[in-house]
């Protein structure tokens, strides 16, 4: 560990606040949310601190913003399961978000709401609404803002699964291209329709078709997919190449096989590769009940620049300094893109940082003009913010501005 604490490059960035700056959460009502049946926070562009004790709701609070996303949230809920309990009975929650769009744009501000629909409750089913229209699908919460996150349950990301870690590249990807999640539910719902078929019966000349056809479309998305994969993390390199502070300057790198062929070969001769292996592994993928090659497969390695360790090597302390090194190296990438800086929910965010981290957290964030959503069981770990946050007391389900 002494050779990580003495990292010769430390990671900051410049302080130029973007001038055209980032959506930012202006109003937030949940409505039957976990411990809430109801609350009203209404904030301005900057950072917020919310203080209390543990169990106070402060995490709910973050998981009713990570809705703005498309996905199950920073819990990865089932939509159910987010249904405040009273008596045995669910009520279903219910979500209004008042985005403040950068420069006054569109108006100034953006309405969307979102929860669980309540009309048919043997569905599992999320509605949404965007200034008053139905939505058919999640994209349009992509296109409007970009949402990263970081949880205790993330400090030992290096450390846990490989669809975890492909989970937070797919954020950090989706964050930057908001086309980025239909091209994955594409592939995604394209591969378990193979797979279904491949568990019927080979052999059959309209089934044979059907697994070419779907094969084919198959090898275009998970290209695709690839191809958004590789391009954040060159672009992400760059910056995190020329950072420096206090925190650990992280190198990446993606280990996947359709990731490899993309640096050796055209798109186009990737996705052909692709279509014959999965044409000549049709028995085994069906024996194995998953596709043994593709971008579900992929993993995110990341090691220390300047000494060559794996994270996985480090304590929690570290890695988590090195999550927060990419976000913060993320949130710089798109802040190059007028109106595109992404709204942090930074949980817990003061655990295993020393006072001199926290302070250049801190100063990272007022620098690059983000909203951030910050939790902390002791509003002083924040003091650094001084008047350019906002606080709030979370305490016995309510929130109070301090």
């Amino acid at each position: 560990m002494g050779q990580l604490r003495a990292e010769p490059r430390i990671l900051a960035f410049p302080a130029a606040r973007p001038a055209a700056g980032g959506p930012y959460v202006a109003r937030l009502q949940l409505t039957d949310f976990r411990s809430y049946a109801s609350a009203v926070i209404e904030t301005d562009s900057r950072p917020v601190v919310l203080s209390g004790p543990n169990g106070a709701g402060k995490t709910n609070l973050l998981e009713a913003l990570s809705f703005l996303s498309p996905g199950r949230g920073l819990r990865r809920a089932r939509i159910a399961e987010v249904d405040r309990r009273d008596g045995g009975a669910a009520h279903p929650w219910a979500l209004a978000i008042r985005l403040g769009l950068p420069d006054g744009g569109a108006g100034g501000t953006c309405d969307i709401g979102t929860g669980r629909d309540g009309e048919d409750p043997a569905r599992e089913r999320r509605s949404l609404r965007i200034d008053g229209a139905p939505q058919r699908g999640q994209t349009g919460l992509a296109e409007r803002a970009a949402l990263l996150w970081l949880t205790p349950q993330m400090d030992g990301l290096f450390l846990d699964s490989r669809s975890a870690r492909r989970r937070f590249l797919d954020r950090l990807v989706l964050a930057f291209d908001p086309g980025h999640g239909t091209r994955l539910n594409a592939y995604e719902q394209a591969s378990a329709e193979r797979l279904r078929l491949l568990r019927g019966a080979i052999g059959n000349g309209n089934t044979e078709a059907w697994l070419s056809a779907l094969e084919q479309q198959i090898a275009e998305q998970a290209v695709a997919v690839a191809a958004a994969r590789l391009d954040l993390v060159s672009r992400l390199a760059r910056v995190l190449a020329s950072a420096e502070g206090p925190f650990p300057r992280p190198a990446l790198a993606l280990a996947g096989e359709v990731e490899g062929w993309l640096e050796a070969m055209p798109a186009l001769a990737a996705e052909e590769r692709l279509r014959e292996c999965l044409a000549r592994n049709r028995g085994l993928d069906a024996e194995a009940g998953r596709a043994l090659i593709g971008p579900h497969r992929t993993d995110l390695a990341a090691r220390f620049a300047a000494s060559g360790m794996p994270a996985g090597d480090c304590s929690t302390g570290e890695q988590k300094a090195l999550i927060i090194a990419i976000l913060l190296g993320q949130a710089k990438l798109m802040a190059e893109r007028p109106g595109r800086l992404p709204i942090l929910l930074l949980d817990e965010i003061a655990a295993h940082l020393d006072d001199s981290r926290r302070r250049a957290l801190i100063g990272a964030l007022l620098d690059l003009g983000v909203q951030a959503w910050l939790t902390g069981t002791d509003r002083g770990l924040f003091a650094a913010f001084e008047e350019r946050a906002q606080y709030f007391t979370v305490a016995g389900g309510r929130v109070a501005r301090n």
